[in-house]
């Protein structure tokens, strides 16, 4: 009994797992099912390697350099004590994980969208707008895809109205509020193009950011990524130091007032001081007196103007951030996909296909017959 046990142990398991030479053999059995899957999909391999555009790949790394903010409360408990120690609040910090917002927003890809940029087939630099809609002609397997997968969406658009263009009605005189953004036609169909070529990942573990940037040239794509780099520490620079430079426009327009009311007041003591050397009278003293206290407390305020001036401009340097370059931006010499690659990977997914089918094939019955079972039984 045991050794009858030991001998149909093995054929159980046998019969309730895999069995790997089977598959073998069906396998080699429906080779010619593999080979003309796989040949077929090395043709559409071929295809689409052949008609594949070629792109380029930028990528740019930076640390976002954060203002101190370790002496703010000594600071503050000065304050309340009457002494002054020269540390004035900056903004707020604006945090990196915000950046990829910035980059993501409608005047960002806007922006990118109209910058001039050089293309081999423009002889001068154009924007990506103009280069999509005047240079690049569509391709073959575009029109092929048009009309076959794409053909119900063509049909649907001759029937369809062609919308009109949104205008905003003008403000009213003196009526100073914003505007929304209105993006034409054109504008909203390649701004999801910038959307797809241009983006930011923020590593919060290490503290970098890194922009990466997708084209179609090499001197296009480079160019490009130092405008979406250049254009990043501008609105940065802008969220940062809005509020800054509010107060430093203020005070700079309070100061030219007063600049002009000293000057004016220091013309006009000149020309009573050379009156009076004329005829002294008590009438002329009082006047020149009094021009004088006038002209000494504006030249008092004019004195604290450019103190209280110096002092806003050295807040907006302070809180100007600095995105300090780690790899900085270089001119790609191969393009980032590969029809190799392309190739390989149409291979490999036909390969799979057949030896699926063949597979399939050889337990359908089964599969039949498990079902088949299953009614019977019920």
């Amino acid at each position: 009994m045991d050794e009858n046990k030991t001998f149909n142990a093995p054929q159980e398991e046998e019969e309730g797992g895999i069995d790997i030479m089977a598959l073998v053999r069906s396998l080699w059995d429906g080779r010619k099912t593999v080979i003309i899957v796989t040949a077929v999909f090395i043709v559409l391999g071929l295809i689409a390697a052949l008609t594949m555009k070629r792109t380029y790949t930028v990528s740019t790394t930076m640390v976002p350099q954060m203002s101190s903010r370790s002496n703010s409360s000594l600071g503050s408990l000065a304050a309340l004590a009457g002494v002054d120690l020269g540390m004035n609040n900056s903004a707020a910090d604006l945090s990196p994980l915000i950046y990829p917002q910035i980059v993501g927003s409608v005047p960002f890809r806007r922006e990118l969208l109209h910058t001039p940029l050089h293309y081999a087939k423009a002889d001068t630099a154009v924007s990506m707008l103009t280069y999509n809609k005047e240079y690049v002609k569509p391709s073959a397997m575009s029109y092929v895809l048009k009309y076959t997968i794409g053909l119900p969406g063509v049909i649907m658009g001759a029937f369809r109205k062609e919308k009109a263009e949104v205008v905003i009605p003008s403000n009213a005189a003196g009526d100073s509020l914003p505007k929304p953004i209105v993006l034409t036609k054109d504008e909203e169909k390649y701004i999801k193009a910038v959307a797809q070529n241009v983006s930011l990942s923020v590593d919060k573990k290490e503290g970098y950011i890194t922009l990466t940037v997708t084209g179609s040239e090499p001197i296009q794509t480079a160019e490009l990524a130092m405008k979406a780099q250049q254009l990043l520490q501008q609105e940065v620079t802008r969220f940062r130091t809005e509020k800054a430079q509010d107060n430093l426009d203020y005070i700079q327009a309070r100061y030219d007032e007063i600049k002009q009311e000293a000057e004016a007041c220091q013309s006009e003591l000149a020309r009573v001081r050379d009156r009076s050397q004329q005829m002294t009278t008590s009438r002329s003293r009082i006047e020149q007196e009094r021009i004088q206290a006038r002209y000494n407390v504006t030249s008092s305020i004019y004195s604290e103007m450019a103190k209280q001036l110096e002092q806003a401009k050295m807040q907006v340097k302070r809180d100007t951030p600095i995105l300090t370059v780690i790899q900085p931006i270089t001119v790609p010499t191969k393009p980032s996909n590969s029809r190799a690659k392309t190739l390989v990977v149409w291979t490999f997914l036909g390969f799979v296909l057949g030896c699926g089918i063949v597979i399939g094939k050889g337990y359908l019955p089964k599969i039949k017959e498990m079902f088949a079972g299953k009614k019977e039984d019920q």
